[in-house]
């Protein structure tokens, strides 16, 4: 297998901007192309990952930005893997390099959202949906669903709402040092607690909004890195793209049941635990090797969960982590230096990509105020509906 490298990365700022997402995929796009030092008419295959809130073009993403860019005859993949979208087409642009089929890829995703929670979308009644049926049936918002895993950590290992709240106080320090971020703001303990309870015991500073925003990455061959002089290049080392092993016996949105482990023992892995492993088997590497992580926190709780799924430390163990300053900017392994979701809110098919900007711009040592010291490993982590998840690692 050829070694792939991410050449250049290209975001647009998270917010809500009332423009179409086509825009920010374009502009995400202009930053990659100069951050690598490539032309439009370089690029040999564009991968989108799609979105499904914005009618017929987000069905067909990597055309739609193959077409903003201007018309070139480059062959295009659109991948749809809910929040997993960015990283899952970023492994299709990667298998193209590997088999010899192009030497520059585009990877782009980008989103427009509409205010307040996310609904199914527009159409007629789909009833063997389980995304509709939650929505429909059972009035179960995104937000019902961040609640029932607070309320299992804190059922299992006797997590606080204090300690839910430190998550947001760092996530919301880590994003007052990016400029792309939405929310730039410090907040306390008592402020976070004092917000209004969305679904008990989360509340509104403890859950991600919904956004628009674009992230870009390019990718090249190894030997086209060094034939172009490309510098701070980062290896991609891994990604991971597994699905859910049977029975699955911890609760995944958009089901309401989990798999029976009467007549089948449950897998040794979680299935999150199991996106991570996937990468780290890939790369030939393990947690003790990370030196920061980008991870899925929908809710302050959430991100507990991925940081011991990623290994980072034991089940029932994040709450320390978080207490002792260890998942800060300075700590033992920080996480979600960036300012997570918690600062960016979701901009699905983008999300992932930009979890790989900040991995990138860590690693090459340009994060400015929110900078790790000597890093040179990291790895991203990102879930969706229906069995969709992925692992991205980066390596200098």
């Amino acid at each position: 297998m050829r070694d792939v490298v991410v050449a250049g990365v290209g975001m647009h700022p998270w917010g809500k901007w009332g423009k179409n997402f086509v825009e920010y995929g374009r502009a995400a796009v202009a930053d990659a192309l100069e951050d690598g030092g490539v032309d439009w008419q370089d690029v040999e295959f564009v991968s989108g990952a799609d979105t499904i809130r914005n009618g017929y073009p987000g069905f067909i993403a990597g055309a739609t930005f193959a077409q903003a860019m201007g018309w070139t005859g480059v062959p295009v993949a659109s991948s749809y893997a809910a929040c997993a979208s960015g990283a899952t087409a970023m492994s299709v642009a990667r298998d193209r390099i590997r088999a010899g089929a192009c030497e520059i890829a585009l990877v782009v995703g980008a989103d427009t959202t509409p205010k307040g929670f996310f609904k199914p979308v527009e159409g007629p009644d789909r009833f063997t949906d389980p995304d509709w049926l939650r929505f429909h049936l059972l009035g179960a918002t995104n937000p019902t669903y961040f609640a029932l895993y607070a309320r299992r950590r804190m059922d299992l290992y006797g997590a606080t709402d204090e300690d839910f709240a430190l998550v947001k106080v760092k996530n919301a320090k880590h994003g007052l040092a990016n400029p792309k971020a939405r929310y730039r703001k410090e907040v306390t303990v008592e402020e976070v607690l004092s917000s209004p309870m969305v679904a008990d015991p989360l509340r509104l500073l403890e859950i991600c909004a919904t956004s628009d925003g674009g992230a870009a990455v390019i990718l090249m061959s190894q030997e086209e890195a060094e034939r172009r002089g490309v510098a701070d290049t980062l290896k991609v080392a891994a990604i991971s793209t597994v699905t859910p092993t049977y029975p699955n016996t911890v609760l995944d949105l958009p089901e309401f049941a989990t798999d029976s482990a009467a007549v089948s023992a449950a897998p040794e892995l979680t299935y999150r635990a199991a996106i991570s492993a996937a990468a780290y088997e890939e790369a030939g590497l393990g947690p003790d090797d990370i030196d920061l992580a980008e991870v899925y926190d929908l809710s302050t709780a959430l991100e507990l969960d991925w940081v011991e799924s990623l290994g980072l430390c034991k089940e029932g163990e994040a709450e320390q982590l978080v207490r002792a300053g260890e998942t800060s900017i300075g700590g033992r392994i920080p996480v979600n230096t960036s300012g997570g979701l918690s600062s960016f809110g979701e901009a699905i098919p983008a999300q992932a990509l930009a979890q790989v900007c900040e991995l990138t711009w860590q690693l090459r040592g340009q994060a400015g105020d929110r900078q790790v010291d000597g890093a040179r490993v990291g790895i991203t982590a990102n879930q969706g509906l229906f069995g969709h998840g992925s692992s991205v690692i980066l390596t200098r």
